[in-house]
């Protein structure tokens, strides 16, 4: 039999004290108690399925995307593509003064993207050393780091140098704490106390993502050639005329190169080091992270720029907001445990620590504390918003006038099975 609640006479209003304190008898009267946990575990259910499809896609490591130029000699690199060479012992001898070159021939898919060109990463002598295309500009970038600290980042400049439609030719020379960057032979940038010297040029090579982090680079890549000398002006223009025009650079002997690779083979997963005892460089069947980071810490992730907030720090939240809200209320309609939004919040830090940790495994994804906090934090948001009282109102009377329509249909089929 159905509990009818009847309305006072004269009470014209339905305020929202007296609904609030009347939806447990709404609830109980449509069934809600026991319909309601069911429906939310299923919500909930499709909820959790697709943070972790969201979180984890494409659940494996995708293939290589890295294919021979076909227009000549060169390598263009897709969406996730990467060329790895060998650790280098030599690099551990070179003094962290001593004069270095670096020169790149290559041309990105797009100019507005970003991405990591190349990566000399060295864990023993605590230096990276890095190029990353920053929408039209070119960013090069020093870390010294330690066990117990970490430098901050030096980076220099070159402003809308991949703006331009065409191949680029990029030359990096620095002597005593003096670094000049050219571009096409022409001098571009001067920085003074840029920490560049040969011991960053040695180690481990990534090219076209980093060696710690998914950050991919598509786009053409043509030459690429490091020095053991500062290259003068007369050089850093006869190599860039020659290489364009010979597709190879006219190299002395006396111009102490450690590594030049025209990516000429045109077949084959290796790249040759057209020095003699030089490391060559190979191509693998799946996209790999080197080093990749896990957890990495938030200090770190930190990037002062509108994409951070957005895409790190604001989806983050949002994404998280749902599975607090329906998380906390099924606990509370289901009253299987005591503080239901305490386990909802703790249940979502273990639901994102089990994405970021899975997430390390992933050359694709990378693993950070800071989604960890903002998670939490989304989670945390949706508990807060179920515990507000203001959101019950408008539920209970939409719940109670479907209820009813339901009910008026069934006695519109007894009359007329009666009649």
């Amino acid at each position: 039999m159905e509990r009818v609640i009847p309305k006072k006479k004269g009470d014209g209003s339905f305020s929202r004290t007296r609904v609030t304190s009347e939806i447990p008898g709404w609830i109980f009267q449509a069934g809600w108690k026991v319909t309601g946990p069911r429906l939310l575990g299923a919500i909930l259910g499709v909820v959790i399925a697709g943070m972790l499809t969201a979180g984890l896609w494409p659940f494996h490591s995708p293939r290589n995307q890295v294919t021979w130029f076909a227009g000549g000699h060169g390598v263009r690199f897709g969406l996730h593509g990467t060329i790895l060479g060998s650790f280098e012992p030599k690099g551990s001898n070179v003094s962290a003064d001593a004069p270095c070159s670096l020169e790149i021939w290559f041309q990105p898919a797009r100019p507005w993207s970003l991405g990591t060109l190349i990566h000399f990463y060295s864990p023993y002598n605590g230096r990276q050393f890095s190029l990353h295309q920053v929408n039209g500009r070119l960013a090069v970038e020093s870390d010294t780091y330690g066990r117990r600290y970490r430098a901050p980042t030096t980076t220099l400049f070159i402003a809308d140098v991949l703006l331009r439609r065409g191949l680029s030719f990029v030359t990096i020379t620095s002597a005593g704490g003096h670094t000049l960057a050219y571009v096409d032979g022409r001098l571009i940038l001067t920085a003074v106390g840029f920490p560049l010297s040969g011991q960053d040029l040695h180690g481990e090579l990534v090219i076209a993502n980093s060696a710690r982090i998914g950050s991919s680079w598509s786009g053409l890549l043509r030459g690429l050639a490091v020095y053991d000398e500062c290259l003068s002006p007369t050089q850093v223009v006869h190599h860039y005329e020659t290489w364009t025009k010979e597709g190879r650079p006219d190299i002395s002997e006396k111009e102490r190169a450690t590594k030049v690779y025209l990516f000429d083979e045109g077949t084959g997963n290796a790249v040759h080091n057209r020095v003699h005892s030089g490391i060559d460089l190979y191509i693998p069947e799946r996209f790999v992270v080197l080093h990749q980071v896990f957890l990495r810490p938030f200090w770190e992730e930190y990037e002062p720029t509108w994409g951070y907030w957005r895409d790190v720090v604001l989806f983050n939240i949002v994404g998280f907001i749902p599975f607090g809200f329906l998380c906390c209320a099924y606990f509370s309609l289901a009253k299987r445990v005591k503080r239901p939004g305490l386990v909802t919040v703790l249940l979502g830090f273990a639901v994102s620590l089990t994405i970021e940790c899975l997430q390390a495994l992933l050359p694709t994804r990378d693993s950070g504390t800071t989604d960890l906090i903002t998670n939490t934090l989304g989670t945390s948001l949706g508990v807060w918003l179920y515990l507000w009282d203001i959101w019950r109102v408008p539920c209970a009377r939409i719940w109670t006038h479907l209820v009813e329509s339901k009910a008026a249909g069934l006695s519109k089929e007894a009359r007329r099975s009666r009649s």
